[in-house]
Parts: structure tokens; C-alpha cells; sequence
């Protein structure tokens, strides 16, 4: 399966996408906050990035504009799952290149169905 990269700072969230991730056969890599997730993505290069808005320091949309502007880590998709629930900040998601924007708490089946889009291209 998929190598799974998530940035968030909250550990709650973190364990519950680990939970969800590692039981459907994926592997799962964390970090608490943008700064770490854009360092560790372009260390480890996952297949797939899910990225929390709301963190200290770099936040999870200057994150996602960093990874996506990257040669290094453009072609990762960045999924970015967060309780922010405007339109606008889909809007300033997907322009910062986000492939997916997903609404916290994102049911299992939905997370999985995001992933599987996103690597499909």
C-alpha cells in the first residue's frame, strides 16, 4: 500500500489517522507541525501527504505552498484535512496545490476513498 505521511499537532488525531491508516495496510509517518512535515517529506518521500492547517510556526497551508512549489516534492499530493469548513479555505488550500481538502472528523471509508484519488492522478 501507500506510504502515508501525516502532519498534524494534535497526538489525538494523529494516533486516530495512524489507527485508520496502518489497519488498511498502509505506513504511516508523522510529523507535529509544517516545519517537520516539509522536512520529512522531502527526506522520506511519501506517496501521500495529509496535512492540518491549524499548527505553531509554519502553518499547514504554508506547508502545503512549499511542498508543492518544491521540484523535490511536487509530485506528492497533499491532502489537507483540517476543521476549517469555509469555502475559502478550500479555495486558499487548493491554491497553495492541495490535490484533496477533507473536513475533520473524516470517516474511514472517505479518508481511504481520498487517498486511492489522489494516487490515481
Amino acid at each position: 500500500m501507500a506510504r502515508i505521511l501525516v502532519v498534524d499537532d494534535s497526538p489525538t488525531e494523529t494516533e486516530a489517522f495512524r489507527s485508520m491508516l496502518e489497519k488498511n495496510g498502509h505506513e504511516v509517518l508523522t510529523a507535529e507541525n509544517g516545519a517537520d512535515g516539509v522536512a520529512l517529506a522531502r527526506k522520506e518521500k511519501p506517496d501521500v501527504v495529509l496535512m492540518d492547517i491549524v499548527m505553531p510556526g509554519l502553518n499547514g497551508f504554508q506547508a502545503t505552498r512549499q511542498l508543492t512549489k518544491d521540484p523535490e516534492t511536487q509530485h506528492i499530493p497533499v491532502i489537507i484535512v483540517t476543521t476549517k469548513d469555509q469555502e475559502t479555505d478550500r479555495v486558499w488550500g487548493k491554491r497553495q496545490g492541495a490535490s484533496g481538502y477533507l473536513v475533520k472528523p473524516v470517516a474511514e471509508a472517505t479518508l481511504l476513498s481520498e487517498i486511492a484519488s489522489v494516487m490515481a492522478g
